[in-house]
């Protein structure tokens, strides 16, 4: 037990991810307990990981310094460092050049060090004192302040921990996107209620987003589609404004028709708006359905969760 001439060092002391104040505390926990974060030592499924705080930060609009990916500060760093040009992935270079009486997540966590020790690749001290302002309790921009961006956002219930979520009632349905529309959301609806084929779905979605004449009536060619439109912007050229959002309704009916076919499309709706995150865009899904019960395997490797109101099974009855 640390006495008054104790010195404790917090900056190596474990602590809950939520804690963490950046992406590099976020990695110094990774460093601590690496068999608890990647099991199998691998710095793919690091990167995997920071991907998946990279969305965070765009869902959550959090201005932070990330130097990984879509930015390529730590990449470019990497190619620089080892004098070469490459069109590998930072984590596939470092594991491809590990030397042998070494491992890749002892390699990457030294050349994240050099990295760090580089004076052009730190944040200026401005940065990160407006950063750190903004994160206290006190301040207007805090996740914590009733008056923060994070609580006023009608978007987040939609992209916090899912891109695709269901509703029962219409009516709820209706208030979910009066209220993204009021945001200055642009949504489109999508009724899924003659779709009782592959063709008629595809056919129902390129007329919904007025897909070009050329689209292929395939899933490879909605998720080309879909991609577009998620990360650069429907093809009809008009203002999405704050974000775009799929509104389906009497979903059920397609997914009894074509259980495979309704879970590919969340699917690919939800990787685009995962990728569409990461570049700061927001895009996702609010599906209805008439069945209460209907059920989805994970989409783009999250859930397929119902809306807060209806999210008790007891409350879609």
């Amino acid at each position: 037990m640390p006495t008054d001439d104790t010195t404790v060092n917090t900056a190596n002391a474990v602590k809950h991810f939520q804690d963490c104040s950046d992406v590099y505390d976020f990695l110094e926990q990774i460093r601590l307990r690496p068999g608890m974060w990647l099991p199998a030592g691998s710095l793919q499924h690091l990167q995997s990981i920071l991907t998946g705080y990279r969305v965070a930060l765009a869902v959550h609009s959090r201005d932070e310094p990330f130097p990984f990916w879509p930015e390529a500060d730590f990449t470019d760093w990497l190619h620089e460092h080892y004098g070469t040009a490459s069109s590998l992935t930072w984590a596939a270079e470092i594991e491809r050049r590990t030397p042998a009486d070494s491992t890749p997540v002892d390699e990457f966590f030294r050349l994240l060090d050099t990295f760090r020790g580089t004076p052009s690749q730190e944040p200026t001290p401005t940065a990160l004192t407006a950063q750190n302002a903004s994160n206290s309790p006190n301040s207007p921009n805090s996740p914590n302040s009733p008056n923060s961006p994070a609580t006023q956002r009608p978007d987040l219930p939609y992209m916090s921990n899912t891109f695709v979520t269901l509703f029962w009632r219409r009516s709820l349905l209706t208030q979910a996107l009066q209220q993204l529309e009021d945001h200055g959301f642009r949504a489109v609806h999508v009724s899924a209620n003659g779709w009782t084929t592959e063709r008629a779905m595809h056919q129902g979605i390129a007329a919904a987003l007025e897909f070009p004449s050329y689209y292929g009536h395939n899933l490879s060619a909605l998720n080309d589609c879909l991609g577009d439109v998620a990360r650069i912007g429907p093809y009809d050229d008009s203002p999405e404004g704050t974000g775009l959002v799929l509104a389906f309704t009497d979903y059920d009916h397609f997914a009894t028709a074509c259980p495979e076919a309704a879970h590919s499309v969340l699917d690919i709706i939800a990787d685009q708006a995962r990728r569409a995150a990461v570049g700061g865009r927001r895009f996702f899904a609010l599906v209805h359905s008439n069945d209460p019960d209907i059920r989805f395997e994970p989409v783009g490797s999250m859930p397929v969760l119902w809306n807060g109101d209806e999210w008790i099974d007891s409350n879609r009855r």
